[in-house]
C-alpha cells in the first residue's frame, strides 16, 4: 500500500468517525509518517484497531493521540511519539531541534 492509499483509507475513516476534514488529513499524514519513520508495514486497519480500542478517551483529537502513543511504544525504535500526535509539542516541551 503507497502512502497516498494509506492515508486516503485512514482519512475517510477518521471522518467516517467525526473527525472535522483537516484534522482527518492531518491525523492520516501522521500516521503515514510515523509508517515511514518506524514501522514500514504498518497497514491503516492496524492502527483503526489501535483507534478503535482507544474510544474512551473522548474527542476525536484525545483518542487518536492515544493510539499513536500507544503504536509508538510499542516500537522500540520509536522514543517520542509527540511528532506524530494531534497535540504535538506543547510549550513545556523541549525545542526538537535543539542540538539538531
Amino acid at each position: 500500500m503507497s502512502d497516498d492509499d494509506l492515508e486516503a483509507t485512514l482519512t475517510d475513516a477518521f471522518l467516517d468517525r467525526g473527525a472535522e476534514e483537516a484534522v482527518a488529513t492531518a491525523a492520516a499524514e501522521r500516521v503515514a509518517a510515523f509508517r515511514d519513520d518506524h514501522e514500514a508495514d504498518l497497514a491503516a486497519e492496524g492502527f483503526l484497531d489501535r483507534f478503535a480500542a482507544a474510544d474512551t478517551y473522548g474527542s476525536f483529537d484525545h483518542r487518536f493521540d492515544h493510539a499513536i502513543g500507544e503504536l509508538a511504544a510499542a516500537n522500540e525504535d520509536c522514543t517520542d511519539s509527540r511528532p506524530y500526535r494531534l497535540a504535538g509539542f506543547d510549550e513545556l516541551a523541549a525545542d526538537p531541534d535543539i542540538g539538531a
